[in-house]
């Protein structure tokens, strides 16, 4: 599957887990880490693993395998990682805090 048909599968599992300011940000040009990173905020540790969970779950209907995954026993952040799609999904707090778009603010994709 393409990334950016990946990183749009993504963006609607997390609307489909009501998560809030999705963004996908396009950064092949600017690191090889990924082609997008996928980041949205939720209200509690409960609604991170929920949209986590439901990234996992349509990727792997899709036949997209999760290479990697970090930070679902604490919920705060968790990232999943599907080598050319990199997935954040944070609580509000914690989103503002480490403000990781600021970073790749000239990656936005609309």
């Amino acid at each position: 599957m393409e990334a950016k048909v990946k990183a749009e599968l993504v963006r609607k599992a997390l609307d489909d887990k009501l998560a809030e300011d999705i963004e996908v940000l396009d950064v092949a040009d600017r690191t090889s880490l990924a082609e997008y990173f996928v980041i949205a905020s939720c209200q509690s540790t409960t609604q991170v693993r929920a949209c986590a969970d439901e990234v996992e779950d349509q990727l792997k209907d899709a036949g997209e395998e999760l290479l990697h995954s970090e930070g679902y026993r604490g919920g705060a952040w968790i990232l999943l990682d599907y080598g050319d799609v990199v997935v954040h999904v944070m609580q509000e707090e914690t989103r503002d805090f480490y403000d990781i778009e600021r970073l790749w603010r000239d990656g936005f994709s609309e």
